[in-house]
């Protein structure tokens, strides 16, 4: 089934939670990488390398987010504290808001860097809603940077939340991502 229902992960929101988990998790540490590696004359290419797929990150996630304003999680067990639920759907909204976040600071720093990281994988121009300033370019890219680490941690979180469903509270809120089946 595609959709969501009230007790199941529709299979599209299954593909969208795992593609952009991989996505998210790899462009986190691919970025701490890129910034940690000594200066080279080749930076320029890891650099749009990650704001290429910055791009497609930031597009499946306003598609995910679009998605699942009309398909709601499925409901969680009923012995669920309220707090928890409460706790469940801030996170969830709030890994949304900051990767997406973190996406737009790294498209206003493309836009604002010298040269701009624009030419998506040599096949066409993303365009640009910044325009060429170095001091922009130094703000947008600390802040994507910092942000970067809030979504760090909201990632932890959501792993962590995910493991105790697992391991501690034994329900299927974990594997019904996984397998679709009702939580």
């Amino acid at each position: 089934m595609l959709k969501n229902t009230t007790s199941h992960w529709g299979a599209l929101a299954r593909i969208f939670h795992w593609t952009l988990a991989v996505l998210v998790i790899g462009m986190l540490a691919y970025g701490w990488w890129m910034n940690h590696i000594p200066a080279r004359a080749d930076k320029l290419f890891y650099r749009s390398i990650h704001a290429d797929i910055g791009y497609v990150v930031l597009l499946l996630m306003l598609l995910r987010v679009f998605w699942r304003a009309l398909n709601p999680a499925p409901a969680l067990p009923a012995d669920t504290p309220a707090w928890q639920r409460l706790a469940a759907h801030v996170s969830h909204w709030a890994l949304y808001a900051v990767t997406i976040t973190v996406a737009l600071l790294g498209w206003a720093h493309s836009g604002a860097h010298k040269p701009d990281y624009a030419d998506w994988f040599g096949l066409f121009r993303v365009p640009q809603f910044t325009s060429e300033n170095r001091d922009a370019s130094r703000f947008f890219e600390h802040w994507h940077i910092y942000i970067a680490y809030v979504l760090m941690g909201l990632v932890a979180i959501h792993i962590l939340a995910a493991l105790y469903h697992h391991f501690i509270r034994r329900d299927r809120v974990m594997t019904a991502m996984i397998d679709g089946r009702p939580v």
